[in-house]
């Protein structure tokens, strides 16, 4: 049999693109899968010796050496026939789980490289698509991929076996068979697009609950928590809808195409009967049937259908894996066009102090944006450089390019001698502590998101940042958890955070953007301490700021002129 399907060629070949690293794991699951189908024709012939034997009178009947050895047969490839299904499903679970986080680790390294100007999917949807939608990946490759194998070889098998025996039954078979994979190819149809229009109301749905995650405290001054929660009960009873007529196109197709294999059973049941009685004398080549003859028939017909019945229940699987395998390529083929940082992203070890210089940098703060030229500059270890401009003049553009996350389209960086590119970039990133205006913390306790694993003395950094008063005041101290954007400290203090951790990992690189931006004059004055006392240790320190306070503390100022 073959695959009569013809609704997406792009959709399969983005199916064949993501499975082409388990494919030769997902031939062997196919090939052990076919091996064990074929075993149960030598299995029906043991069965219909013995039984057709005993129906054909004394004389005809075997001995009990015979019976001895067709059951003890029987049984054997029974016993080979189990190990080679177990065989066949663990090979292909374990090639489905690969591909499936293969997937996600290719999504996520990719999204974790993208430079800030990259516009790639929303975090939202690349969540839902590397967590939910991936996950229907392994259905697809578990049971689809090897009932399709057997779709085409076991089938045609059985018929030719079936057809030396009787043409009538060969032909019946032939004629009930092809129907299944025609009205699949139809039923698929539908199946595909409710697919589609589900995974586009997950990504929704995803998009909606982390939107109204991030801005929980806004809606809770504004008195919208009763309409934020409507929204997402009506965007939840929209996804329910939509898993509901996939679910009832996948069990209607199913229960049509098991109507079709019960009757071309049944058909070959009556054919198979009648002859035996003598009503229906013709279609086994001229003689009547055996009994041994009729009863292998018997047992093959079911055994012809069996690999069809799976593929349809397994076709809404291949329905909802196209679906994903086109997102996930849209996915991949915008990450990629988005470009990547410098470097791997890799641990390496930092490189050692050294001053930081560049000359005749030129680059495009974003996708359609023009590309400006950024004045030259250095600072050396234990100096502090302001970087000043007006708003939109490049200061942002020129932190993100000296950390090596923007590739500049012509100029040079260097440390010391030492050229920032993609060879050195990870190990120069190894050294460098950033200090945004809005500072990230993993989701861990306070002092694993501080070190992030490295050894040291946290109490001094949390002294040389003023942040230990911040730390005393959390419920919990140290074990307290503050999530990815700080909650339960204000951005004052979330920022001193972060200059404790510049600290506590002793860093000879600190780049900092608008650190003191819309704080009080006491706060601001703590920030900067907490930089300035990191330049006094030694490191190399470099502030974007409009804060003439700031600006005036500087060793150095380098002023960005921006457009004229």
């Amino acid at each position: 049999m073959t695959d009569p399907s013809s609704q997406s060629p792009r959709a399969d070949d983005a199916l064949r693109s993501l499975a082409a690293p388990e494919a030769r794991a997902l031939g062997r699951a196919g090939a052990l899968a076919v091996l064990s189908e074929l075993l149960w024709p030598a299995q029906a012939a043991c069965a219909a010796l013995a039984i057709g034997g005993l129906l054909s009178g004394p004389a005809a009947a075997p001995g009990l050496a015979a019976l001895g050895l067709l059951a003890l047969g029987l049984l054997v490839l029974g016993g080979l026939r189990a190990g080679l299904d177990a065989l066949a499903a663990r090979a292909a679970q374990s090639a489905a789980s690969r591909l499936v986080a293969g997937v996600r680790g290719r999504l996520i390294v990719d999204a974790a490289l993208q430079p800030p100007t990259a516009q790639s999917p929303a975090p939202a949807a690349l969540a839902s698509l590397a967590a939910e939608k991936a996950a229907l990946l392994g259905p697809w490759a578990a049971r689809f991929r090897p009932a399709m194998v057997r779709a085409r070889i076991v089938p045609l098998v059985l018929l030719a076996l079936v057809a030396p025996f009787s043409w009538v039954a060969a032909l019946v078979l032939l004629v009930a068979g092809p129907l299944i994979p025609v009205f699949m190819a139809l039923v698929g149809m539908a199946a595909r697009e409710a697919s589609e229009r589900q995974m586009a109301e997950i990504g929704s749905l995803n998009g909606l609950l982390v939107d109204r995650i991030a801005a929980i405290a806004d809606l809770r001054l504004l008195g919208a928590e009763a309409r934020a929660g409507a929204d997402l009960a009506r965007a939840s009873e929209s996804l329910r809808m939509r898993t509901m007529k996939v679910l009832a196109v996948a069990f209607l197709s199913s229960t049509v195409l098991e109507l079709f294999s019960a009757l071309g059973v049944a058909m070959v049941a009556v054919y198979v009967g009648f002859n035996l009685l003598g009503e229906l004398p013709f279609g086994s080549w001229g003689a009547g049937l055996s009994p041994a003859g009729a009863i292998f028939i018997l047992m093959l017909a079911p055994a012809f259908f069996q690999p069809l019945r799976d593929l349809a229940a397994a076709w809404h699987d291949r329905a909802s894996a196209q679906a994903v395998a086109e997102e996930i390529a849209a996915a991949e083929a915008q990450l990629a066009a988005s470009g990547t940082i410098l470097g791997a992203g890799a641990a390496a070890a930092p490189l050692p102090a050294a001053p930081l210089s560049w000359r005749g940098l030129r680059v495009r703060p974003g996708p359609d944006a023009p590309p400006i030229a950024l004045p030259d500059g250095s600072v050396r270890p234990g100096q502090a450089l302001g970087i000043a401009g007006p708003s939109g003049a490049g200061k942002t553009t020129l932190l993100a390019v000296l950390a090596g996350l923007l590739r500049p389209e012509a100029g040079e960086i260097l440390w010391g001698a030492r050229p920032l590119d993609a060879q050195s970039a990870d190990a120069f990133r190894a050294g460098l502590a950033w200090v945004p205006q809005m500072p990230r913390f993993i989701d861990a306790p306070l002092a694993e998101a501080l070190t992030l694993g490295r050894a040291g003395d946290l109490e001094a950094a949390l002294r040389a940042a003023r942040a230990t008063d911040i730390v005393a005041a959390l419920p919990g101290g140290l074990a307290a958890r503050l999530g990815d954007l700080g909650g339960g400290v204000s951005g004052g203090e979330a920022r001193r955070l972060a200059v404790a951790r510049a600290h506590h990992a002793a860093a000879v690189l600190v780049l900092a953007d608008e650190p003191t931006a819309d704080l009080d004059p006491d706060t601001a004055a703590q920030v900067l301490h907490g930089l300035l006392a990191l330049r006094d240790k030694g490191a190399a320190v470099i502030i974007a700021s409009h804060d003439p306070a700031v600006l005036r503390a500087m060793d150095a100022v380098l002023t960005l002129r921006g457009a004229p």
